[in-house]
Order: C-alpha cells, then sequence, then structure tokens
C-alpha cells in the first residue's frame, strides 16, 4: 500500500494549478487536482486525504462552503485556504467554515511548504495491518484508504486487538469494553470483525483472541 501522503488541491486558476500540482508531486505526495466545489466533494467520497487545499472563489460550490459540508458529515482532514481574498471578515468565515490554516496570495512557495510539512508532523500516527490502516488518535479504520463504519464497541475491541498484534487479549478486558458482556455476544462481535475487515482473529479456548501476526 502506498504511503504517499494524499493531497485534494481544490484550484480554478489553470496556471497556479499546475505549479502547486507539479511542486507538490515532486515532493512525494500524492495529489489529485480539481477545479470545483462539487468535485471535490466527489473526490472525497471515493478517497481518504491526508490534507485539502482549498481556493475559495471556485465554480458550483466554493471552498468554504466545501469545507462546511466536509466539517458537518465529520470529516476532520486538515485543510488550508489558498486565496485571494484577505479582509478579516474573510479570514473569520475561513476558520468558521472549519479550515486550519488560510494562505494569502501571492504566496512564498518554500512557506507553502514549510505549513504542509508541518501538518503532517502533527498527523496522528497509524497501525498499518494488511489493507487496514488505523488512526490511533481518533481511532478510525480505514480500509484500501476508504473509512469502515464499526460500532463503538466493535471499535473497542479492534482497537485492543490491532494494538496488541500477536498477543492474546484476555476475556476479561475485552469484557470490560462491552455494555452486556458474555461469551455469546464476544464471538459475535468478533465473528463481525472478522467478516467486515477480513482478518484473522484466533480464538483462545477460554482464555482470549488475537489477531494474528503478520
Amino acid at each position: 500500500m502506498s504511503t504517499l501522503k494524499k493531497i485534494l488541491l481544490l484550484e480554478d486558476d489553470e496556471i497556479l494549478a499546475q505549479t502547486l500540482l507539479q511542486l507538490l508531486k515532486s515532493e512525494d505526495y500524492d495529489v489529485t487536482l480539481v477545479d470545483d466545489g462539487e468535485e471535490a466533494l466527489d473526490a472525497t467520497y471515493n478517497q481518504k486525504f491526508d490534507l485539502y487545499l482549498l481556493d475559495i472563489n471556485v465554480p458550483l460550490l466554493n471552498g468554504m462552503d466545501f469545507l462546511k459540508l466536509s466539517r458537518d458529515a465529520g470529516d476532520k482532514t486538515p485543510a488550508f485556504f489558498i486565496t485571494a481574498l484577505r479582509d478579516l471578515d474573510s479570514l473569520s468565515k475561513a476558520f468558521d467554515s472549519g479550515c486550519d490554516d488560510y494562505i494569502k496570495k501571492p504566496f512564498d512557495i518554500d512557506e507553502l511548504l514549510i505549513r504542509v510539512k508541518a501538518v503532517f508532523k502533527k498527523k496522528s500516527p497509524t497501525i498499518s495491518y494488511k489493507n487496514i490502516e488505523f488512526d490511533l488518535f481518533e481511532k478510525r479504520v480505514f480500509q484500501d484508504a476508504k473509512e469502515v463504519s464499526l460500532g463503538s464497541v466493535e471499535k473497542a475491541i479492534f482497537t485492543l486487538l490491532i494494538t496488541n498484534t500477536g498477543t492474546t487479549i484476555n476475556k476479561s478486558s475485552l469484557f470490560d469494553e462491552m455494555l452486556k458482556p458474555s461469551d455469546l455476544a464476544l464471538r459475535v462481535l468478533i465473528n463481525k470483525l472478522r467478516k467486515t475487515l477480513g482478518v484473522n482473529i484466533i480464538n483462545l479456548k477460554s482464555v482470549g483472541y488475537k489477531l494474528e501476526k503478520l
């Protein structure tokens, strides 16, 4: 699986867009370029990104509205606005919509790269397992770059398993994560994780479970 950081670039100025695209690719970022807000939304439905770089005044759906819709849907991806708007009202609205940084055009290319690199250093550490990536801070599970929806108890159980790969987690620890613990309920949860994620969770009879070590 690729370890390149994925950036969604929303910019309708063709010259600037191509300049930024080549610059970011030269720094080994995986960049998806779109030129309107609706195309940006479509892109986020198809894959997960590590950073959004957004112009504000773009066709169909502006950058602020795109980001607000994303935040309302629970998307916490770091986002920078890159815009010619310089007034305080625009700056206030930008942060109200959920951005993490605001870069005014014209800007220094090196400054942009420094800011991009800085946000990735703050990113949550992840555990990779087969085609799964697990965000340790936010407890989010991604498979083939798409987020997997797990219930709160399933997520808690999987957290114990993936953070202790190859080590048996005793049943009492797993029961602590359940509202109504029982052997049957635990088996149901484990079977659902196996089916949903396609992983081998090994049952050590009367002891507990462990996620197969790769």
